[in-house]
């Protein structure tokens, strides 16, 4: 060791000051990363609240709807339209409120946020086919859903009503349906569980033509086929029993004890 070098410090133990310079430099520029990444969270987090908050005002008008439908278990068939009359009434409240939530979802960010709202998408496709089938012993149609909820073409990248839940909302409907089945027969009303069999056979032949993959849809689906034959054993019994006359219904009787 040379003179001149005994008495300098050794640069790989002690560091040069630009080296200590270089090393702070990179260490904040990993810090503002993870700032970065905590200003996105913390935002991320403030709108979720704000979607849920619209959330929850869309789910109470969705609620006034479903609360009056399920009143129709326990209404005689003659004071059916005022019941409708008053359901439908409160459609007019949903379009505001999906409004609200629509203004605050960030564009093309659908699917990242569909989650909070898609289950009262599926609700209200379940009471718009409900209300359908009680006028017209019809199926709703996903556009006339869209309408009568108000969902604007301008919102396709934010908020939509999506073929996936369209078709949960209408296996809801034939849920329903089933019971009413029953619970009409209780009313009195003989002819009702015929027609609900005729629709609820042919909403499962149009499910039957869709490639459902091993998904909750594919699963509801495989579950209708016990709606479809608790359906036809009501009227099997009451064409049995001599309170309607159907051609066929002894027939459909047979195959869903044959079934079972």
């Amino acid at each position: 060791m040379t003179s001149a070098s005994a008495g300098r410090p050794n640069d790989e133990v002690f560091p040069s000051a630009l080296t200590l310079t270089n090393t702070n430099y990179t260490n904040m520029s990993h810090i503002e990363g993870f700032e970065q990444i905590r200003l996105q969270l913390e935002a991320e987090s403030e709108l979720r609240e704000k979607i849920r908050d619209a959330t929850k005002e869309l789910d109470t008008a969705v609620r006034q709807i479903t609360s009056l439908l399920n009143r129709v278990h326990s209404t005689p068939s003659s004071e059916l339209p005022h019941l409708i009359s008053n359901a439908s009434s409160h459609f007019p409240e949903i379009q505001p409120r999906l409004e609200a939530i629509a203004e605050l979802v960030p564009p093309k960010e659908y699917h990242k946020w569909e989650g909070l709202w898609s289950r009262s998408m599926q609700t209200l496709v379940f009471a718009a086919g409900l209300i359908k089938f009680l006028e017209k012993q019809e199926l709703v149609a996903m556009d006339e859903v869209s309408k009568l909820i108000g969902i604007k073409p301008e919102w396709s990248d934010r908020l939509a009503l999506y073929p996936e839940e369209f078709l949960h909302g209408v296996i809801s409907v034939v849920n329903e349906l089933s019971r009413l089945a029953v619970n009409s027969v209780t009313l009195g009303d003989f002819e009702r569980p015929l027609q609900i069999s005729s629709f609820v056979k042919d909403v499962f032949g149009g499910f039957q033509l869709l490639n459902l993959k091993n998904d909750s849809l594919r699963r509801r689906f495989d579950s209708l086929k016990y709606d479809v034959n608790k359906i036809e054993g009501v009227v099997y019994d009451i064409s049995l029993r001599g309170l309607v006359k159907t051609s066929g219904a002894i027939e459909a009787g047979k195959v869903t004890e044959g079934s079972s």
